[in-house]
């Protein structure tokens, strides 16, 4: 491996200190988390558009799932071959690249005329999702000034605030005026480009620092411990995921079916909850950053065991009482679980980056398509029952290495 990985690895330990870089390195972490935020937010408009879509183009339910799985497929399965690639042979302006495939997507999207481009669109804007993740992240990173945990935290919340806001957009855009409309979000990405390649030209100028050049700090820990400690953090995102996606996807059936709530009524508690989870992600980074990585992860997966088991036998009050608390105590994991990750495997921040962001969203996916069929089979409130015991998987955690005493030892 050329030295390439060494100076970006070593340097998102290391980022610039003292009072004159303070505020740019702030400004890069801002930055980062609007492209973020655009980025999240035009990805999200895809599943919004299904119902404009399927009555164009007269699809089945089979052809939306497959418009789902390609998009999905490109954004998370490439993921990681895209940071192993940039772990090799940083690229300053990739997240330019990505948000002008993304770009791309969104106008071919707006113009698709047939079933095959409409895939190619999604494929597109799932691949820019694919470029952006991996080497924002490391750039969130090299910005941190040392606090990895705080800088995850804002990068991530961008992406669930435009998560948020995608499918409102949607709704008052693009679902009054058709599917020409979703081409007025290319000027939103052609923004993001502009300011990514602001982000880019500081990248490249960090790079450059002959302070960049020491190694990247060893983990400690014994390379089968590291192997089975990623096999574990894999098994926290998958348990995370699907029971976010159990929430996000299918609570407000839940409210309606149960409580008789309307569909404006059940809508306002989902953005309760994805409110909640932002302001997780925003805490869970810091907290990591004073109390150790290692125990948010142990107490945000299994922290919500009582919630989420307790959820299907509340009533309406309580059920959402006990999703908000899910909500802010769950994302508070995701930042955490990165950064251990990356002390984990210093030198490899990109794949780490591609791995969990990517595994992230797969997990998302078929957890929507998995849930969805056993709640078509036994009901939502089983499915909540079943889906109720997932974050048990937390237990696990016990088998994550102290990576302070490792490198102490």
């Amino acid at each position: 491996m050329d030295p390439a990985p060494v100076s970006v690895s070593s340097s998102s330990d290391a980022a610039p200190a003292g009072p004159a870089q303070t505020g740019a390195v702030a400004g890069i972490l801002v930055a980062v988390s609007l492209g973020h935020f655009i980025n999240d937010t035009i990805q999200s408009l895809v599943p919004a558009i299904y119902p404009i879509l399927k009555d164009g183009f007269r699809l089945d339910f089979g052809q939306i799932g497959i418009i789902t799985l390609v998009w999905q497929l490109t954004a998370s399965i490439f993921q990681p071959l895209v940071g192993i690639a940039t772990d090799r042979r940083p690229q300053s302006y990739s997240l330019v690249a990505a948000m002008a495939l993304t770009s791309v997507g969104v106008l071919m999207l707006a113009r698709a005329g047939s079933y095959g481009a409409i895939l190619a669109a999604v494929a597109l804007v799932g691949l820019g999702s694919a470029v952006f993740h991996p080497e924002s992240a490391r750039v969130a990173r090299l910005a941190s000034g040392g606090r990895h945990g705080f800088a995850q935290s804002i990068f991530q919340v961008g992406g669930n605030a435009g998560s948020a806001v995608g499918p409102l957009l949607a709704a008052f855009i693009v679902l009054p005026y058709g599917q020409g409309a979703i081409g007025w979000f290319a000027a939103l990405s052609m923004a993001g480009l502009v300011l990514l390649a602001g982000v880019g030209r500081w990248y490249a100028a960090h790079r450059r620092k002959p302070a960049a050049a020491a190694a990247p700090r060893a983990s400690g820990v014994d390379p089968r411990q590291v192997t089975i400690a990623i096999a574990v953090l894999c098994l926290l995102v998958f348990s995370k995921y699907f029971t976010y996606a159990a929430i996000s996807n299918y609570f407000t059936f839940y409210l309606i079916e149960r409580f008789g709530l309307s569909v404006g009524e059940a809508q306002v508690r989902l953005f309760l909850f994805l409110a909640a989870t932002a302001v997780g992600t925003l805490v869970g980074g810091p907290i990591g950053d004073r109390i150790g990585r290692r125990t948010v992860i142990w107490f945000s997966i299994l922290g919500v065991l009582p919630f989420t088991i307790g959820l299907p036998y509340m009533g309406p009050v309580g059920a959402v009482v006990c999703a908000l608390a899910t909500g802010v105590i769950l994302a508070s994991a995701f930042p955490a679980i990165v950064v251990y990750a990356q002390e984990l495997l210093p030198g490899r921040v990109g794949m780490v980056n591609g791995l969990f962001f990517g595994l992230a969203f797969g997990m998302g996916g078929l957890g929507g398509a998995l849930l969805g069929e056993m709640a078509d089979v036994t009901g939502l409130t089983v499915m909540f029952q079943a889906a109720g015991f997932l974050p048990a998987i937390g237990l696990l955690a016990w088998f994550l290495p102290d990576l302070k005493g490792a490198r102490r030892s």
